[in-house]
Order: C-alpha cells, then structure tokens, then sequence
C-alpha cells in the first residue's frame, strides 16, 4: 500500500517530500509546499493512519520509514526530506536505514528520543465528540473546547474532521493510535547510527522544549554533521508560528535541487 500523497509544482526536478506530525495530514504543510515549489516537486504524504491514507494497526518508525521509501521509489528513488515532529522521526529513520534514498534531510523541532509526555488526552478529546450532533465546525470546536483549551490545539485537530462524510468522521485511526502511543513517542534504539553522510539540519522552535540539550546530544550522536537553527517567536507547530521564517530557512538549505 502507498501513503496518499500530493505533489506540488513542477513534475521534474529532484523532489522534497514533507511528513507531518501527529494528528495532521498533508494538507497541514501545503503552505511550506507552495513556498518551496517554486522550481522543484513537493510531495506533501499523509502519513498512515492520517487522512486519506491507508489505517493500519502498526504504527513504529521503522514501518512508517519504509511507507517514505515506497513514495520516494515510485518518484525516481531520491528526494530532500523534511518532517515534522512524528514525520522528523520517520524522516530520520528513513535517512539512518536507507542513506541512498535522501540527498538532504531537514527535521523541525524534534530529537531521535523517547518523550516522557503523552497525547492520549487528546485522543480521549476527539472520541469524546457527538459527532450525529456535528452540524459545522464551530460547533465541534465548542464541544471540543469543553477538553481541550488551546484554540490552535482544537483548530490544528479539527482539520482532521471530515463533515461531509457520510457519516461524518475524523480522518485518524484513533485505535491503532492509542494503541502504538508507546511506539509513537519512543524511538527505536537499534536502529545505525552516523550512517547517513548527507547535510542535516535540525529547525527547532524558540519557545518549544522538545530539542532539548539531551536531545541535541542525541541528535548529534545519530547525525553528528547536524546543524541547528532556532526559529524566534514560535513553538513547537514553528511552520504555523513562523511560517515565512521556516519556509525562507529550508528554501535556504535545499537548494534548487
């Protein structure tokens, strides 16, 4: 099975593919795509169990890399790859066990470590909603908020929200989610390390605390050529926060292919 995926911009040219993080889809960076489409493919994947993409009970990096690979193979076999959060760590599983199929790997603000927090609240949130009860956005984002007090949180997990399904339904395998939130928030500890020679760069946000000194080391440990930008004025969703700073930076790093 392949991710369900949407390219951006010209058909030839060395691709970038950008992976999102937990509970987004690949509509969540179709602004980052536009910005960097000027001269070269962008693919933006929704990862699987996310949007249109297939559900599946396994959900680890090791799995959710080769999910990358199969897209990357079907578009000539290389690309640039940028990821966010959960799609960073996919990204960075993919460069670690197949270095052939990235040129360039860009992360945004996440490290290849276990995280000690949890999201199942917000899974607890989502499949707390009447959904037969739904009859537009606001009005779920008002059921929400009853959970979740973060507008940004609430709006970011709303556009997962298909109202015009029949029934109506989130865009998420919640179950297989809550299910592998072990394998999600970890990282795979025997996976190789310093084997990818490519140029990498990590985008942390300023406000953020998910690259942390230990998670810089552990950064630098798995790909020691690493360099690290922060991004002022944004958190950990720094596309959202700061997005013509994060676009100009990758624009920046990747080149015209």
């Amino acid at each position: 099975m392949r991710l369900n995926h949407t390219i951006t911009g010209p058909q030839v040219g060395l691709p970038i593919l950008l992976a999102h993080g937990l509970f987004g889809q690949g509509r969540n960076l179709g602004a980052l795509a536009r910005r960097l489409s000027d001269a070269r493919p962008v693919v933006t994947v929704d990862m699987r169990n996310h949007g249109d993409s297939f559900h599946d009970a396994v959900h680890d990096y090791v799995t959710m890399a080769g999910d990358l690979a199969d897209v990357i193979a079907d578009l000539g076999g290389q690309a640039d790859v940028v990821g966010h959060s959960m799609g960073g760590k996919a990204a960075m599983a993919l460069a670690l066990t197949r270095p052939d199929m990235v040129r360039k790997l860009a992360i945004m603000d996440i490290a290849p470590v276990a995280y000690g927090h949890t999201q199942e609240h917000l899974i607890d949130a989502i499949e707390s909603l009447d959904l037969s009860a739904v009859d537009r956005r606001s009005t779920a984002d008002a059921m929400l908020a009853e959970r979740v007090d973060d507008p940004g949180v609430r709006a970011f997990l709303l556009q997962s929200l298909d109202l015009k399904s029949d029934p109506k339904a989130w865009r998420l395998n919640l179950p297989a989610l809550r299910d592998q939130m072990g394998q999600i928030l970890g990282w795979p500890e025997d996976l190789p390390k310093a084997g990818f020679s490519g140029p990498v760069l990590e985008i942390a946000g300023e406000w953020s605390d998910y690259l942390s000194e230990a998670g810089q080391a552990a950064l630098r440990e798995h790909f020691p050529q690493a360099r690290v930008i922060r991004v002022k004025d944004a958190g950990h969703w720094l596309h959202a926060d700061a997005p013509e700073a994060v676009a100009q930076i990758l624009v920046s790093f990747l080149g015209e292919g």
